[in-house]
């Protein structure tokens, strides 16, 4: 069964390949995405990484976890399932839309 890893305080230079590579040390890697932020492009300084196997997962947490990759010290845990969260109502800031 495949392992999510959630990877923290990402440099905002490391790249998808980077972090693939840097993870791949300790197995088998399905996948490694950094998130970008969805206006500017720019990396939000976390991602995920998939490790085909548990164990394998396991000594990426041990090995990886408060190192550094890129200049910055990261953090490593397993990733938690996103919760399912109301998204806020936006009605676009315009003063005609208030109801006073």
């Amino acid at each position: 069964m495949a392992t999510k890893l959630f990877i923290g305080s990402l440099s905002f230079s490391t790249t998808n390949d980077g972090l693939k590579a840097a993870f791949e040390a300790f197995g088998e890697v399905e996948d490694a995405v950094i998130i970008n932020d969805r206006e500017t492009g720019r990396s939000r300084g976390f991602g995920f990484v998939t490790f085909v196997n548990d164990d394998d997962a396991q000594k990426a947490i041990d090995g990886m976890n408060d190192k550094e990759l890129d200049g910055r010290t990261i953090s490593v845990s397993v990733a938690r399932e996103r919760e399912d969260r109301p998204r806020p109502q936006r009605d676009g800031g315009s003063f005609r839309n208030k109801s006073w």
